[in-house]
């Protein structure tokens, strides 16, 4: 049995199980409740199918990597009001407190937060896991995800009571077939605390 070189060819031979995708699926929405909606709210996250109704303008891009996968989070936003003062009531600060490279810091230690969940989750099942620092984009790349070769792509919408919409994309690149399950009663959110190391 030959063994593939690393590269397109092995992406593009490695699958993921349906419970494999679900509990990728799951673990993210678990992070997103513990750190996009304030405490003691309830959020809504559904799958979005049609890419139009994504229309925010930029993006925060974290990952989470092994040895095995590849997994990046995108979380849309524009930087308008609506926005702000969302991240504001997050940060138990007023709208006008929150200047422009506040505003920019809060989302992306949003992103942090929530990344830093999914990471802390995801070594329940895979060692050797490493995160990014965020990265501001423009979120009309997400369109060009299938570029990546991903063997999982999944769009997110997150409504909260008195905020406006939110859109969240998954893309995961499997360097190897996996398969393992996550079960919904076994998670807890964890709204807490930051974990430093």
């Amino acid at each position: 049995m030959t063994q593939a070189s690393p590269g397109q060819s092995a992406l593009a031979q490695a699958t993921l199980s349906q419970a494999a995708q679900d509990g990728f699926d799951l673990l993210l929405g678990q992070a997103l409740r513990g750190s996009l909606v304030p405490a003691d709210e309830q959020a809504e996250l559904t799958v979005v199918s049609d890419l139009a109704e994504i229309n925010e303008r930029q993006m925060v891009v974290l990952t989470v990597s092994s040895y095995l996968f590849r997994v990046m989070v995108m979380f849309h936003f524009t930087p308008d009001a609506a926005t702000r003062a969302h991240f504001a009531r997050l940060n138990k600060v007023a709208p006008a407190e929150l200047g422009e490279q506040a505003f920019m810091d809060a989302i992306a230690e949003c992103g942090n937060l929530c990344c830093g969940v999914l990471n802390r989750d995801l070594g329940n099942f895979f060692p050797h896991l490493g995160m990014s620092t965020p990265n501001v984009i423009d979120s009309r790349c997400a369109a060009y995800l299938q570029a990546l070769n991903a063997t999982h792509v999944r769009h997110f919408a997150v409504d909260i009571p008195d905020t406006r919409r939110f859109h969240v994309s998954l893309c995961i690149s499997a360097y190897a077939d996996m398969d393992f399950t996550v079960s919904a009663q076994e998670i807890e959110v964890d709204t807490g605390e930051l974990e430093l190391f």
